[in-house]
């Protein structure tokens, strides 16, 4: 394998490799604090909500889009499907009522953006402020408690481990969530024409468009499952908390998710990323956020580091990018 190789082989999965470094450093700076089961299911398990809704977000930058309401999406369907739960003695039709909002939410958001060709950034922007304000509205600036006598067994859709034996705590089930839905869009990105469409919206909308590729159905499809993947992130954290709050529950997990997206080495621009860069930027961010905490740092100067690297990452998809333009 030549420099060259090498080097493409190193930009390619650098998502991988800068978690590798990061977890190296540390267990070397916090050993057996860090790097201990507990610890790491913890950082696991406290992550996969951002991890799910990162996955939707891949997919939306892919395409050369970005939402910034998944957070307040994540609250009003968390809120929707404890509301219906408590309301009809049922977790099914809690579940299924959270789900179809988020995607009646993500149509809402691919109909403004394509249909009207209203900027991603400033249509989910807007719809941010009215899903939250909605959401406040209806609960006067407070939250919602699942009912545990009538429908107690929604906490068991968070709040189970498996796998548990002697001194091993177990899998908890978000994390084997989080897995498994990775490993479902990951095959739809790239072993599908729905996935290659993405791809070559993202790309260049333009040819996409002469070549027969439906632009209008596709972002309403990347819309709709980024919505239904944030509907399940909010059953998930409404499970785990026994409770979402209408001011609290989702704030700044659209930077989140876009952080990870970022990190993983998903170009802002579109046309290119995968999702196991995702997965990877965001284990890296979990454990410099757990790494930080151990640590004893404040917890403004954590959100400073996050922003730096954040920075960082942009700056050398910009270097690899123009690298890649002199061959």
């Amino acid at each position: 394998m030549n420099f060259k190789n090498l080097k493409t082989m190193f930009a390619e999965n650098s998502s991988l490799f800068a978690f590798i470094l990061i977890l190296i450093v540390s267990i070397f700076l916090q050993g057996t604090t860090f790097f201990n089961i507990q610890n790491i299911s913890n950082v696991l398990l406290n992550n996969a909500t951002i991890g799910i809704i990162a996955l939707g977000m891949t997919l939306i930058i892919i395409s050369g889009g970005i939402d910034l309401a998944v957070g307040a999406q994540l609250a009003s369907t968390g809120i929707i499907a404890i509301a219906v739960a408590n309301n009809t003695g049922s977790v099914i039709l809690g579940i299924l009522a959270a789900i179809a909002a988020g995607m009646a939410m993500g149509l809402l958001s691919g109909t403004i953006i394509s249909k009207f060709g209203i900027p991603a950034f400033i249509a989910t922007l807007g719809l941010m402020q009215i899903y939250r304000s909605i959401a406040q509205h209806q609960l006067n600036g407070g939250g919602i408690l699942v009912d545990r006598e009538l429908v107690g067994g929604f906490l068991y859709i968070s709040n189970t481990r498996i796998l548990e034996f002697g001194n091993f705590p177990g899998i908890p089930l978000p994390v084997i969530y989080w897995l498994v839905l990775a490993v479902v869009v990951h095959i739809v990105a790239n072993k599908t024409s729905f996935g290659r469409h993405i791809y070559a919206i993202g790309s260049n909308e333009k040819a996409a468009n002469l070549s027969g590729i439906n632009i209008h159905r596709v972002k309403l499809g990347v819309y709709m499952l980024s919505g239904a993947l944030v509907a399940v992130a909010s059953i998930i954290e409404a499970s785990r908390l026994g409770a979402m709050n209408s001011a609290v529950s989702g704030t700044m997990a659209e930077l989140d998710a876009i952080a990870a997206v970022v990190i993983g080495g998903t170009a802002m621009s579109g046309g290119k990323g995968k999702i196991s860069g995702t997965v990877f930027g965001m284990l890296t961010l979990a454990v410099i956020n757990n790494m930080m905490n151990l640590m004893g740092m404040p917890p403004f100067f954590v959100a400073a580091i996050r922003g730096g690297i954040i920075i960082l990452a942009v700056m050398l998809q910009r270097s690899v990018s123009a690298k890649e333009k002199q061959y």
